[in-house]
């Protein structure tokens, strides 16, 4: 049976607020029962990307604010939340830069995992990770609705449900040895490698480094295991190829499917509803420290208790759009109808998407319903069966 997903078009063709993409919006939030997966007096999570210093094509306040405000309409108690990903306080200041605060959205904004990155509890997970650190605020959260910003990724070449979760879900827990994120990005006993011979000491992985762990001493490139999450970014802006993962981006991509089935593992079947926005959508992740041209136009929203559906369908339409000039998929030169996540990122999303479902995590069939085609009165309620 194919999973149906709600689709609203970012097309707006007249000039009417309830055509707009706002209300087109709301009236899917409409379409869904809230009572059916959230109880009176339940915390609920709100999981988002709260962004970058310069990265500022996150999911507009307004958006997280219409979600916000459906939750307590059933009396639901809902908190906007993501993970450390640099320092905990600056990452505050950075969501509080980006809009997203408690007079905008509604509701408190917190670091699920605390404002250091080590409050977790550990879930069984799989073969590779064999355990992760679910960052508390998620663990114990009855219910959550997460909101994900749609782009690329340095190593799942795709940022969408599966990845929010597997990758914002978990604890950053640094330094290096214990590091949560790390573990995902590389496996344990391996780091982040440099060749001193392609090197030319520009300085970039430097600067990039949200944890202030690369240092240039003695004119050698040096890594402070202390402060290192092997977060990656270092090595996506080494032109030279210089730092390098010296691991298998398949044995990542499982990594991540195992990680965010730990994450919805801690709820019950049916709690959790998804919402991709495929706008905007950009060649990297949102916490990289930039914000480029988005590489296709935007193509909508879509709503479903289901990760995998929801994930399929989204890398599908960004791959069937088409690659927009003056973007980072005309420079790698992306004809119509290629995959322009996999030339724009050099990595395969479907291989974690095809893990999670491996994971049994959801189904890769789907159906499109768009908002013209039910009335808005009709909810729709999750599939709490097997």
């Amino acid at each position: 049976m194919k999973t149906k997903i709600y689709f609203a078009d970012a097309r707006v063709k007249t000039y009417d607020y309830k055509n707009s993409f706002v209300a087109k919006f709301e009236q899917i939030l409409n379409m869904i029962d809230f009572k059916e997966f959230i109880n009176e007096g339940d915390y609920v999570a709100v999981k988002t990307h709260f962004g970058s210093q310069g990265a500022h094509r996150i999911v507009r306040p307004i958006f997280l604010r219409k979600v916000v405000d459906k939750i307590k309409e059933v009396n639901g108690k809902p908190f906007v939340t993501d993970t450390v990903r640099i320092p905990g306080l600056e990452y505050l200041d950075v969501a509080n830069m980006e809009g997203l605060n408690h007079l905008s959205v509604g509701a408190p904004v917190i670091l699920a995992d605390g404002i250091f990155g080590r409050d977790q509890v550990k879930v069984k997970s799989g073969p590779f990770l064999n355990e992760i650190g679910v960052a508390s605020a998620i663990y114990y959260a009855p219910a959550m609705v997460v909101v994900s910003h749609c782009k690329g990724h340095v190593e799942s070449g795709f940022g969408g449900a599966i990845k929010n979760l597997g990758m914002g879900g978990i604890s950053c827990k640094a330094p290096c040895s214990e590091a949560e994120r790390g573990r995902i990005h590389i496996t344990e006993n391996k780091r982040i490698e440099w060749v001193e011979s392609k090197c030319i000491r520009c300085m970039h992985c430097v600067d990039v480094c949200p944890h202030h762990a690369i240092d240039l001493i003695d004119n050698k490139i040096v890594i402070n295991d202390e402060k290192c999450t092997k977060c990656g970014r270092c090595t996506r802006v080494c032109e030279q190829k210089a730092l390098f993962i010296p691991d298998k981006n398949e044995d990542f991509q499982a990594r991540l499917a195992e990680s965010a089935h730990a994450v919805v593992s801690t709820f019950k079947k049916g709690r959790i509803l998804y919402i991709n926005f495929i706008t905007e959508v950009q060649p990297e992740c949102d916490c990289m420290p930039l914000a480029d041209t988005p590489i296709v136009q935007d193509q909508g929203v879509m709503v479903s208790f289901d990760p995998v559906a929801i994930d399929q369908a989204t890398i599908d339409m960004i791959n069937g759009a088409q690659p927009l000039p003056q973007s980072k998929a005309a420079d790698k030169d992306v004809k119509y109808g290629e995959p322009i996540l996999k030339a724009v990122t050099g990595k395969d999303a479907q291989l974690h998407i095809d893990a999670a479902y491996k994971l049994g995590m959801g189904n890769k069939e789907y159906e499109f319903i768009t908002i013209d085609e039910k009335e808005e009165s009709e909810k729709v309620e999750p599939d709490t069966k097997g």
